[in-house]
């Protein structure tokens, strides 16, 4: 017999690192769904993001969270660099820019892991900061500082995020484009500009949730695989294009995840989410918060 204090524990780690999900997939679905560019690739930038926070923690001390100053412009620069060196050439010379993005994407999504593991080795890495011994109270529950320090980071991403495309002339140019790209570039939005950003604030994110994930779970090079199965599962199931979308989807794989282990074991996880993807594919295809 399950105690409330199970379930309670679950549907607590199911939001936290749903929302942790969430933001590791906004920069993909947002990818996706303005430039029809699957990045495979996605995850494994999320991983630069846990190591470059590694790494300057051990070299310098510096706070994970002050590591987010470094991480979002480096991100962002690798963002622009992959737009203009790697998917604009490509998409000039190809019709389905979706099936050469998959291609290209993942070769690049090995040339970062094989990077990691020659850089980093193949080891699991935790990371030991001042967080790492403190908790949060959440009436009997215990939760771990990091995992608390992670949602916040998450929540406010998120949130800017959001204000970014829906309060700012570029992020509503970014959405004029996911929804119309002719009717975009008809009424003078610049769709090179748009697009670039675009990828540069995609990657900015995942390296951000990458820093999340590092501050709750160890990480080695090969674990973006695992991360990338989420990412899929979170964007088709919110909707492309949607931060709405992805958060709630994130919040939903978060607790099945987290919960679904407290009922079932845990190798039937992922056999219920793709059974609930599939559902919701035949309701609305489109994903949940996409019209």
């Amino acid at each position: 017999m399950l105690s409330g204090y199970e379930i309670a524990h679950g549907l607590i780690g199911g939001i936290f690192v749903g929302l942790v999900y969430a933001l590791l997939s906004a920069g993909f679905s947002l990818t996706w769904g303005v430039t029809r560019v699957i990045n495979l690739a996605h995850a494994a930038f999320a991983l630069i993001g846990s190591y470059i926070t590694l790494t300057l923690l051990e070299l310098a001390g510096v706070d994970p969270l002050i590591s987010i100053l470094f991480i979002v412009p480096v991100l962002f620069i690798l963002g622009l660099g992959m737009h203009y060196f790697m998917i604009k050439p490509t998409a000039k010379r190809t019709k389905d820019i979706t099936s050469a993005s998959m291609v290209l994407s993942f070769g690049l999504y090995m040339i970062v892991e094989n990077l990691l593991v020659v850089i980093f080795k193949s080891d699991d890495r935790v990371l030991h900061s001042r967080y790492s011994d403190l908790s949060f109270h959440i009436g009997p529950i215990s939760v771990a500082m990091t995992s608390v320090t992670s949602l916040a980071i998450a929540v406010v991403s998120l949130g800017v995020i959001y204000f970014f495309l829906n309060r700012t002339y570029t992020g509503k140019a970014v959405r004029a484009v996911w929804q119309d790209m002719d009717g975009a570039m008809l009424s003078g939005i610049n769709v090179e500009s748009v697009t670039a950003i675009t990828y540069g604030l995609s990657l900015a994110s995942a390296g951000v949730a990458g820093l999340c994930l590092v501050l709750m779970y160890s990480v080695t090079p090969y674990i973006a695989f695992s991360w990338l199965i989420y990412i899929f599962l979170i964007a088709i199931m919110g909707g492309l294009g949607s931060i709405v979308g992805v958060t709630v989807g994130g919040l939903i794989v978060g607790l099945i995840v987290s919960l679904g282990s407290v009922f079932i074991p845990f190798a039937y996880i992922n056999l219920v989410l793709f059974v609930l993807l599939i559902v919701v594919l035949i309701v609305k295809p489109t994903g949940l918060f996409r019209r």
